[in-house]
């Protein structure tokens, strides 16, 4: 039997020999060969870069006239940096509804993945991705896509991607888009020094555990990346509003509203919303979408993404 190097369960599993096993996340939608059967949005893969294996996932909700510019919600999907992709079943039908719920053209990331490819590989695919769209010539985007109405979005290791593209368009001051607001729905966040129930929590060693497995050159869990609130750039993050959700079963969910409280106190001038859902775990609203309290945060999530100026 083959000895493991790294037992990251229930996620995956590293051998000695150099296998990975991934234990979840595995699995791949098609795209439709017409529209989706049930929301009617319009699917395609692209590829953004055939050297690094860069693609995307683009959805075009139903009935949209040649001429009609929708906001561009930019979807970077979870996984814990090792697992899932853009095609994964759960994400797959979960951007189906947002694109059909909001109206959005939805753009969902197919990073790389540690630990084949150690962070900070997935942030600069995502970045990648980004001038991409910018520069694109899709027609889906081209003709639909309204760049002074752009969010980006996700969960888990998404939503962190999700905030830190968002730190990086503040601090680089990207030509070409207008990042309205970011979506964070159980972002991957943690600290050094635990807060509330965090020293107690099983979850804590498995945290750190995976982080300096995905980003083994890390300066650990005080490192910006997971600990926003030790980002000095963090008063410059890219956009005017920013909207939360954290499930009140899940060990990150004290991260999420330290998140909020360190954004208000960084000097950033925009506002932030925070939303808990009682009784639910980690990302429940991509193992039962259609479950009343994951369709409240879609309608939740569909009104923040079609907001107007104020």
């Amino acid at each position: 039997m083959a000895e493991i190097a790294h037992d990251l369960f229930p996620l995956l599993r590293v051998y000695k020999d150099g296998r990975v096993e991934r234990l979840l996340g595995e699995g791949r939608v098609p795209v439709p060969a017409e529209s989706d059967p049930e929301t009617g949005v319009q699917i395609k893969d692209v590829e953004i870069n055939p050297e690094s294996n860069l693609a995307a996932r683009l959805y075009l909700p139903k009935d949209v006239n040649p001429v009609q510019k929708l906001p561009l919600f930019v979807y970077f999907h979870g996984g814990g940096f090792v697992i899932e992709s853009a095609s994964s079943p759960s994400y797959h039908k979960h951007i189906s509804m947002v694109a059909a719920e909001a109206k959005v053209v939805v753009i969902s990331v197919n990073y790389r993945l540690a630990p084949e490819y150690p962070l900070p590989i997935a942030y600069e695919d995502s970045w990648a991705a980004l001038k991409w769209i910018i520069g694109s010539q899709d027609k889906w985007i081209k003709d639909h896509a309204d760049f002074n109405r752009v969010y980006f979005g996700g969960d888990s290791a998404g939503g962190n991607i999700a905030h830190n593209m968002a730190i990086r368009v503040g601090s680089e001051k990207i030509d070409g888009i207008k990042l309205v607001g970011i979506f964070l729905a159980c972002p991957f966040f943690w600290g050094k020094d635990p807060i509330d129930s965090e020293a107690e929590s099983p979850a804590s060693k498995f945290v750190e555990k995976l982080w300096l497995f995905v980003n083994p050159n890390s300066s650990g869990l005080d490192d910006p990346l997971i600990n926003p609130e030790k980002d000095p750039k963090l008063c410059s993050l890219g956009c005017e509003k920013v909207f939360v959700y954290v499930a009140e079963r899940d060990p990150l969910r004290s991260r999420g509203f330290y998140y909020k409280e360190a954004l208000e106190k960084s000097g950033w001038q925009g506002k932030v919303e925070i939303v808990e859902i009682k009784d639910e775990g980690h990302v429940f609203h991509l193992f039962a979408p259609a479950a009343e309290k994951a369709m409240a945060i879609l309608k939740q999530l569909a009104s923040f993404l079609n907001q107007s100026e104020d």
